[in-house]
């Protein structure tokens, strides 16, 4: 185990650590040091910064893995991070600093998901309980879809809004899977992010929510990964 990288497991937008709780075990199994970050979905500053305090306190080289928005989370933190050694992208967002999400759902069909998300008072936006499944996880079981609906984080409006100030897949090794049956971030959108960043991509026939619905080729594929570091 001594020579085995952290992995650092970030989730996205109306998500939470425990999206990954079927990828853990398989991770460590495998003899990885495995921790799952829980950020406040409270501005891309705030996210990035809970992932460098997360990572602060293990010892070693560290692959940062995010999922959907956690992809833009781990894009801003990478270069803040000492010991970062790769960016592996679940169905995620990979912006650029002069790009915020809203810019990158526009590099495909608008993704069906989006009619189903709404703002509260507060600025949060959540997605319709009753479309959860539809929307963000539609190949998974009625029982799942009902407890991401019902566990659901909301996000901050502006976290759509903010830009990253570093573009960590700039300096590291990535990774990128493409989920063809993504009803959140256009399947163009995803294949273009990967393309330009010539990240080593998969493409699963899979929703929004692969991490939770094809957890052993998210961990394979994060495990790869780990491997090539």
């Amino acid at each position: 185990m001594a020579n085995k990288v952290n992995i650092v497991l970030v989730h996205g937008a109306w998500g939470e650590g425990m999206h990954w709780n079927k990828v853990i075990p398989l991770l460590a199994a495998e003899g990885h040091n495995v921790v799952a970050v829980q950020c406040p979905l409270t501005s891309l500053a705030d996210d990035a910064e809970t992932v460098r305090r997360t990572v602060s306190q293990l010892e070693g080289k560290s692959l940062l893995a995010g999922h959907s928005y956690g992809g833009a989370i781990i894009t801003e933190a990478a270069g803040k991070i000492p010991g970062t050694a790769g960016l592996v992208y679940i169905a995620a967002f990979a912006p650029d600093e002069t790009e915020n999400l809203a810019a990158l759902l526009q590099k495909g069909q608008p993704a069906p998901g989006g009619a189903n998300i709404y703002p509260d008072e507060y600025g949060f936006l959540w997605i319709k309980r009753d479309k959860f499944r539809e929307s963000f996880c539609q190949d998974a079981t009625a029982e799942e879809a009902l407890v991401m609906a019902s566990t659901q984080r909301p996000i901050a409006g502006r976290c759509f809004e903010d830009k990253p100030t570093s573009t960590g897949w700039k300096h590291f090794p990535v990774w990128y899977q493409v989920s063809s049956e993504d009803r959140m971030i256009p399947p163009d959108a995803q294949r273009f992010m990967a393309d330009r960043m010539k990240a080593e991509t998969i493409t699963l026939d899979a929703s929004h929510a692969s991490l939770a619905t094809r957890p052993v080729e998210i961990a394979g594929f994060i495990s790869k990964a780990a491997g090539a570091i």
